[in-house]
């Protein structure tokens, strides 16, 4: 196992390599003159040229690149061009919040679509399956943005119950921190219940195809017992798959849902960043999104040994 690990360690390298090099090619392939765009219409020839030497675009391609990505393995992502502060700084700054709900918004989502899957694969084809995949494609369907604007006007300004935006530390008080957070989970976990819920029925569906499950009905085992103990055991592993495959999909989410709700986190600071065209919080950032998903998927690989004994790496 230990073995393992390393393999897959190193191999994130190559990978975060690419990521990179992509990341740092955003300065180069963005339409226009990035200093003109930063600096505006009415900016000297003297501005622009600070602006261009900040960026590093007065200097060559392969050696500036060489030195960014030499400072970002030891946490220095650069400066940010408006505000002169650590993009490293910002970032830390940024993740509680995005941490915070992309860790309720998986919680929620899990809660919820396995269940769900669980129940829709026991009623194969009668209304209560119907109903809830019926249900996980609208939820697939509508937009982040579109269910966080509903559930903001009615939760939040028709009743009255729930916060509409901002975001309190868990030091200010559990429920302050909490009210939060709820709307925007709720909005960001639609898809990725729809997501987990049919990937869940899929895999319950196979599994109760087996003659185990047929010889625990033959001795009359419990129907809950059956499904929640020995079909559903054998039917994680597509579901991890998934949850981990979605984590893409939160953080995606999360630039929308943090927009939407106000929240400053990662999301929120990604979005600052592009429409004021900070490119060094943008390349940081990005670069952050990227490694947690590589990281992510690695946890991934190795639960799989924990729920089936019979993998060995």
């Amino acid at each position: 196992m230990t073995g393992y690990i390393l393999r897959r360690l190193l191999m994130t390298v190559p990978v975060m390599a690419v990521v990179a090099l992509f990341v740092f090619s955003l300065l180069y392939v963005a339409p226009g003159d990035p200093a003109a765009i930063i600096a505006g219409e009415q900016a000297t020839p003297a501005e622009m040229q600070r602006i261009r030497a900040s960026l590093g675009l007065d200097q060559p391609f392969v050696p500036r690149f060489a030195r960014w990505a030499w400072n970002a393995v030891q946490g220095d992502l650069g400066v940010s061009v408006f505000s002169a502060t650590p993009v490293s700084e910002m970032i830390v700054q940024r993740i509680p919040p995005t941490l915070s709900l992309m860790v309720l918004t998986l919680l929620i989502s899990i809660v919820v679509a396995v269940p769900v899957g669980v129940v829709a694969a026991a009623n194969q084809g009668g209304w209560i399956d119907r109903l809830f995949m019926s249900a996980a494609v609208l939820g697939f369907s509508l937009p982040v943005f579109v269910v966080g604007y509903l559930l903001a006007y009615l939760f939040a300004l028709q009743l009255g119950w729930l916060p509409v935006q901002g975001y309190r530390p868990p030091s200010g008080g559990v429920w302050e921190y909490l009210s939060r957070l709820i709307l925007p989970a709720l909005a960001l976990s639609g898809g990725y219940i729809a997501l987990i819920a049919r990937i869940a029925r899929s895999a319950m569906l196979e599994v109760l195809s087996q003659d185990y499950i047929r010889t625990a009905r033959a001795k009359g085992v419990a129907r809950q017992v059956i499904l929640f103990v020995h079909a559903l055991r054998n039917a994680t592993l597509p579901i991890v798959s998934i949850i981990g495959i979605g984590v893409a999909t939160l953080i995606s989410g999360a630039v929308v849902t943090e927009t939407v709700f106000g929240i400053p986190g990662l999301g929120r600071l990604v979005v600052d960043a592009l429409l004021r065209r900070d490119y060094p919080v943008i390349q940081g950032v990005v670069l952050v999104f990227s490694f947690t998903y590589v990281l992510v998927n690695l946890a991934i690989d190795l639960a799989y040994t924990l729920l089936d004994p019979r993998i060995r790496y």
